[in-house]
């Protein structure tokens, strides 16, 4: 699990963010965007086994995993699609497939319906994206995250292991909750931990949610039926609201469908993947 490295950098209007590509060049390609508070590596098991098939980008989110974490850094849902945005740019990837999970989710539809990036398809994986949202443990960090910041680093690492471990039904292995809260220990991760909560401002999933019968391409919406962050009636609602969308539930998973069931969403993203052959 130590072999996940991402080895570039892009200049973002928030910041280095750190990217890297699996598979042939060439070939069909797919983006996966993380959730918060995570980083590519959640991807790194579904990533390899596209690969096999497809060419992957992968990146940390401006403020997430191994990519820039400063002050005053705008790390908000409304930078993160722009960054998006620029990214596919950067890459020269015109209409990809696009696969995103959590917040990652509402950084791809912003990206699409507010600045007009193209997709071949789009799966989203128990995705932020109708209101409301944000557990009371969320919204009371985010009010009072100045004080939050000032917490003592041993008792900061434990409430941030427990709620990243809060984010999977079984449990996660103690090596793969090590590496997510890595990236939120020590000075600059403690002040970022609380930063992202900070700027989670439901007015930009507000924003577009209106618009979602806009979306024109195929579209996939896959959850954990044991999500207890965001609940499966969400997803529900949220492929009404899509054309065409259709809804893959996952048994046994949480919110971190990624880790409780990979080979189940592995399946299920392949199939649909390869549909759009």
């Amino acid at each position: 699990m130590s072999d996940w490295h991402l080895t570039d950098t892009f200049h973002s209007t928030s910041g280095d963010v750190r990217w890297g590509s699996l598979g042939t060049p060439g070939r069909d390609t797919v983006v996966l965007l993380h959730g918060t508070p995570f980083s590519s590596y959640v991807w790194r098991a579904v990533a390899r086994a596209i690969a096999g098939s497809h060419q992957v980008f992968v990146w940390d989110m401006p403020g997430y995993g191994t990519s820039e974490k400063s002050a005053s850094q705008d790390v908000s849902l409304a930078a993160q699609a722009r960054v998006f945005s620029e990214l596919l740019s950067h890459w020269d990837l015109d209409q990809p497939l696009v696969v995103a999970h959590d917040f990652g989710g509402a950084v791809s539809l912003r990206a699409h319906l507010l600045h007009g990036a193209r997709y071949r398809a789009l799966a989203l994986v128990d995705p932020v994206a109708l209101a409301p949202w944000g557990s009371p443990f969320f919204r009371l960090v985010g009010e009072h995250s100045a004080v939050f910041e000032q917490l003592p680093p041993a008792l900061h690492r434990a409430l941030v292991r427990e709620y990243v471990s809060s984010a999977s039904s079984p449990g996660l292995h103690p090596a793969v909750l090590d590496r997510l809260t890595q990236p939120w220990l020590g000075e600059l991760g403690q002040a970022a931990f609380y930063r992202q909560i900070a700027q989670a401002d439901q007015c930009h999933t507000d924003e577009v949610q209106d618009r979602y019968g806009e979306i024109g391409f195929p579209t996939l919406v896959c959850w954990g039926e044991h999500d207890t962050w965001i609940p499966l009636a969400k997803g529900r609602e949220l492929v009404t609201r899509i054309p065409g969308a259709r809804l893959h539930p996952i048994a046994g998973a949480g919110h971190l469908v990624q880790e409780d069931a990979p080979a189940e969403l592995t399946a299920a993203l392949m199939a649909f993947l390869h549909q759009q052959r």
